[in-house]
């Protein structure tokens, strides 16, 4: 009867409990990568939101201001979806010389499964097709986690370069 009870409780376990992890095969999951529409809009800012990106409504973010930048053909902006649910965001820019990487973000229960790789290979991928042999990130010094993404993927930390800018106002 106990050997019975153990087995019975060791088997619901396995069904609630095992049942309900997240997939660790990276290749289990059925991801799509493709390019951001402005339906996207709200569910890319909630990620920013939950990664801790620095949201400017006001300024260089805003619905009117992101539907300008995705016409734009020097932005390249994609998500990662899961089953029609967004789970992560980059965006690429140039200047014609050199590749900026932006606002890269994944969903917190979906990091560490060769996502956010994913997405900066896309980006590099169009921006070496357009002749683009540099791409650049800026990342906050509180950022270890894009730090260490950043040099798993080949990109070099410059300690000698110090970043400026000039804002029309806080808001931008």
């Amino acid at each position: 009867m106990i050997e019975t009870f153990k087995l019975t409780s060791l088997l619901l376990f396995t069904i609630l409990y095992v049942g309900r992890m997240k997939p660790r095969n990276k290749q289990s999951m059925n991801i799509t990568i493709r390019k951001m529409t402005l339906r996207d809009y709200d569910s890319v800012v909630t990620l920013w939101k939950q990664g801790n990106i620095p949201y400017r409504p006001q300024g260089r973010d805003s619905r009117k201001n992101i539907k300008e930048q995705l016409q734009q053909p020097n932005c390249y902006f994609f998500v990662a979806e899961i089953d029609k649910k967004i789970i992560g965001a980059i965006i690429g820019t140039h200047d014609g010389r050199k590749g900026w990487i932006n606002r890269l973000v994944i969903a917190p229960l979906y990091r560490k499964k060769g996502i956010a790789k994913r997405l900066v290979k896309e980006v590099e991928h169009h921006l070496l097709a357009i002749g683009i042999d540099i791409v650049a990130c800026l990342i906050e010094d509180w950022n270890i986690t894009s730090m260490q993404v950043f040099e798993q993927l080949g990109y070099t930390k410059h300690t000698d370069i110090l970043y400026y800018s000039k804002r029309k106002n806080k808001k931008v």
